[in-house]
């Protein structure tokens, strides 16, 4: 783990954006102080309906029968489930233990956990027999001491007694390692402390419109932002937890309607595959009150779209490493809101180096990576962040998120930013998603190609009309993608962010005729 400058903790402790609250310590409070707040999971596979209690008492139940198996303070404790309760009893039982919670992704594949598995080396992983393509990895856990299956045995973990109170851990030690989703490469497993995760958890709590109303949440619970908004910012506040295991816009208009839920955002795929379903009317917006954006891309074009249907976006900026950077209140000038990613958050600090990628700092920064080269690589000596992302700062000191160091082409030794390509796209007719990527050139090394997935009954644009829209906005030539591909959907990270290989590998393998 990275060291932490001894300023920074002096002064995160003195602000009180570090306290000696455990996880453990924050779930107990809360859920003994909203007992009776409804907890559902909306699913065709495993639905249930019950209270905070009813989940708590599973928890404390499965608590007390993982403390008989020897599991304590400091034991990693992982599981891979989709947005059921048994996850959240998990979730619970582990932070009561003052065990390290490992969430992976319920739809992460054999190569993805093996991976996870190896390097965390838990003491106890609890998964599921079947969901989907999914089915429960017996050969993979044959080593770890402690498993249980959903749908199965999960039961048996369970003791009739329950475990009472939160065992003591130190609120510097890890509470959490959240794997982030691997777009290029294996997923890097990010370490998060009590105090570092309860910082992000109350600062996200005070950040959300008091008004929202019952969320359902779909994000998926395996993913950093999905596990706090369904197990941590909800008992915090005392509000409904509503889960869904599977994206569905079409099922998720309808329970706007049979039970005034509402979608609040998200990475922007969740709002506009609303709004472009064809059950979508205008009876729905009600439910969708407010949009607040983050966790990929956020274009201007999109914000644009909402805030002209009457919703009030607020946008943010962060990382699995350090979830909320920068972000706008829905209460700020409209103009913050749509365009920009917003001033930095409390405790939180940036700077931009001489190439303009941002570098951050704050309570809410992770420990590091399981993997030292990485934690060397990303950290320094005065506890700053290399994001890899780029941005420009305001004259009021809002971000504005313009490129990924990782995410240009390269043509004939130029560089095309894909984000500045994707904006313009956009604006299109009828262009839902545009994703921008190199594909190899013969005479330039690389050119651009653009991925579109178009509004319902809406059909691509010719490369033609896509040449003359570009040339009206005043888009360099050189920059214009030379080849369209439209889809019916477009592969995602977990968080929603569009999976660039798969595309470029897909049009590579177009290309030679596979």
């Amino acid at each position: 783990m990275r060291t932490i400058p001894a300023e920074l903790v002096r002064r995160y402790e003195a602000e009180g954006w570090w306290t000696r609250e455990t996880i453990g310590d924050l779930l107990a409070r809360g859920l003994a102080a909203a007992p009776e707040t409804e907890f559902r999971v909306h699913s065709d596979a495993r639905s249930y309906t019950g209270t905070f209690a009813d989940v708590e008492d599973v928890a404390r139940r499965l608590a007390s029968g993982l403390r008989r198996r020897g599991v304590g303070p400091g034991d990693v404790v992982a599981f891979q489930l989709p947005n059921w309760m048994e996850a959240a009893a998990v979730f619970w039982a582990s932070a009561f233990l003052g065990a390290v919670v490992v969430p992976v992704v319920h739809f992460y594949g054999r190569k993805e956990l093996g991976y996870i598995l190896d390097h965390v080396k838990p003491k106890v992983f609890i998964g599921l027999d079947r969901f989907g393509r999914l089915e429960f990895p017996d050969d993979l856990v044959a080593g770890v001491p402690v498993v249980g299956v959903v749908g199965r045995d999960f039961d048996d973990l369970l003791d009739p007694g329950r475990l009472e109170g939160v065992l003591p851990v130190d609120p510097d030690a890890p509470a959490l390692i959240a794997f982030t989703s691997g777009t290029t490469r294996d997923p890097k497993g990010v370490v998060h402390s009590h105090r570092t995760l309860g910082h992000e958890t109350r600062q996200l709590s005070g950040w959300y419109p008091p008004d929202r109303g019952a969320q359902l949440t779909a994000a998926p619970v395996g993913h950093f932002i999905g596990m706090v908004n369904a197990f941590l910012i909800p008992v915090l506040d005392g509000s409904a937890v509503n889960l869904t295991d599977v994206w569905d816009p079409g099922k998720a208009l309808a329970l706007m309607q049979s039970d005034g839920l509402r979608v609040g955002g998200g990475a922007t795929y969740y709002i506009t595959s609303l709004l472009d379903h064809p059950d979508f009317t205008p009876g729905h917006l009600p439910s969708m009150k407010y949009a607040g954006l983050g966790g990929s891309s956020v274009p201007g074009a999109i914000t644009s779209r909402l805030a002209a249907l009457g919703i009030t976006v607020f946008r943010s900026y962060g990382s699995t490493e350090h979830p909320s950077i920068t972000g706008t209140r829905y209460t700020e000038a409209e103009d913050k809101r749509l365009f920009t990613d917003g001033d930095v958050l409390p405790g939180v600090e940036i700077r931009l180096d001489e190439t303009g990628e941002i570098l951050s700092r704050g309570p809410d920064l992770c420990l590091g990576y399981t993997d030292p080269a990485l934690t060397e690589a990303a950290f320094d000596a005065e506890g700053w962040y290399r994001t890899g992302d780029i941005g420009v700062l305001d004259e009021d000191g809002y971000l504005t998120i313009t490129d990924r160091l990782a995410d240009f082409i390269i043509r004939g030794g130029e560089n095309i930013s894909a984000l500045e390509v994707e904006e313009l796209l956009l604006t299109l007719d009828g262009v839902a998603e545009a994703a921008v990527v190199a594909v190899p050139d013969a005479r330039l090394g690389e050119h651009a190609a653009a991925v579109l997935r178009m509004r319902q009954d809406a059909e691509p644009p010719s490369l033609e009309e896509m040449r003359h829209h570009l040339e009206k906005e005043g888009l360099a030539r050189q920059k214009w993608p030379e080849e369209i591909h439209g889809v019916a959907d477009l592969p995602r990270t977990p968080s929603g962010k569009i999976q660039k290989f798969v595309l470029r590998r897909d049009i590579a393998m177009r290309a030679k005729g596979e």
